[in-house]
């Protein structure tokens, strides 16, 4: 069976991580100091690299052979042939989305008293860690307050608000971003040649920005390209496997709404779900495109800030935000995210854009 693009091409190292340079540095400053936390919580976005970070901090503490500095892994050792392989032991990974009750923890607790098989540290990864219950939180604080010499903990998260304050204040914090599209395009560039996939420029920019920031999503959608079979994967392909919905066609819906054509504006939201597009993301593509006309309105400059856009698109983003008042292109913001809120207990997925378009046309 073949692994997923994200796993084939995950990181070995930390000169291969992209785009949380920031973390990078400051880990690998700790690890040449010898300066490491007990505890470690991550937290940010979904797919920007935070499990991985703490696999690559897992085994590079662990490794036998570590480069000069002791920064980063050599990846021929055999601790480190056991974490590339994901079959060492001294390695726990616990998802609390599906294992979030006090066994669990309890297990771990037990786990921690004994001392790593043949590693140096043992490493607990316990991944979206603010879904675990109340009573394994509060086991887990107490692992936390007196952990043994040879045990590290990694917390990861993309809801850092819902984990106790006693829990965070103990652990040493690091925020990850969200990747930028040239960021991502990057590294699908270089899984495409590795791939040796023939796509279109224009393509992979396509699937570059289906990512959201998260390099994740992106790879996972770039894998769905090569399942496809195409000799050459152009544009049009991209854009119909995918779902994604081009710039114009914001355009064009706002255009509709600008001229007040009611009527027109809520049968283009019917003919997107008789298209079979995917109106949860058209509403969160949407509102994108509002933010890009609400900051080109203040500042027509900082469209060039927006990687991705061609002379064309850039040109109807900047024309659509000279025709808008700032009053306006709010209005819609505010109108189109309710909308997409709705949207998740609507039992008609696009009646809830519809009466979003009928609500900008009330005043």
């Amino acid at each position: 069976m073949d692994l997923a693009l994200y796993r084939k091409y995950r990181p070995k190292s930390f000169k291969e991580v992209v785009g949380q340079e920031h973390i990078v540095k400051s880990l690998q400053g700790a690890l040449e100091l010898g300066k490491i936390s007990h505890a470690y919580l991550f937290i940010g976005p979904r797919g920007t690299g935070k499990t991985t970070m703490a696999r690559l901090l897992a085994k590079t503490l662990n490794c036998e052979k570590k480069d000069a500095n002791g920064k980063e892994p050599c990846n021929i050792c055999f601790i480190c042939k056991e974490f590339n392989e994901g079959r060492n032991l001294d390695l726990t990974e616990i998802d609390a989305a599906s294992n979030r009750g006090i066994d669990e923890i309890r297990n771990l607790r037990e786990s921690v008293r004994f001392g790593p098989t043949h590693s140096y540290y043992k490493v607990y990864i316990i991944d979206e860690v603010h879904q675990l219950t109340d009573a394994a939180f509060n086991a887990l604080l107490k692992t936390l307050e007196e952990p043994p010499s040879h045990a590290i903990f990694i917390l990861a998260s993309t809801e850092p608000q819902k984990i106790p304050e006693t829990i965070s204040s103990r652990t040493q914090q690091f925020n990850f971003r969200n990747l930028t599209q040239s960021q991502i395009l990057e590294k699908l560039n270089r899984v495409a040649k590795a791939e040796k996939l023939n796509i279109d420029d224009d393509g992979l920019k396509v699937v570059a920005l289906s990512g959201h920031g998260s390099l994740r999503d992106a790879e996972s959608n770039l894998g769905k390209l090569i399942s496809f079979g195409s000799k050459k994967i152009t544009l049009a392909e991209v854009e119909d496997l995918l779902g994604f919905i081009p710039l114009k066609s914001f355009y064009d819906f706002t255009g509709l709404l600008i001229l007040g054509k009611r009527e027109e504006a809520v049968s283009f939201i019917s003919n997107l779900y008789d298209q079979g597009l995917d109106l949860e993301e058209f509403s969160k593509s949407f509102i994108d495109y509002l933010r890009k006309l609400l900051i080109s309105n203040l500042n027509p400059a900082t469209l060039i800030n927006f990687a991705g856009y061609n002379q064309e698109e850039t040109r109807l983003v900047l024309s659509q935000a000279k025709i808008l008042t700032k009053e306006q292109i709010v209005r819609l913001v505010k109108i189109f995210m309710r909308a997409k809120e709705e949207m998740k207990i609507s039992p008609i997925q696009q009646l809830p854009l519809e009466l979003a378009v009928l609500e900008y046309f009330e005043n």
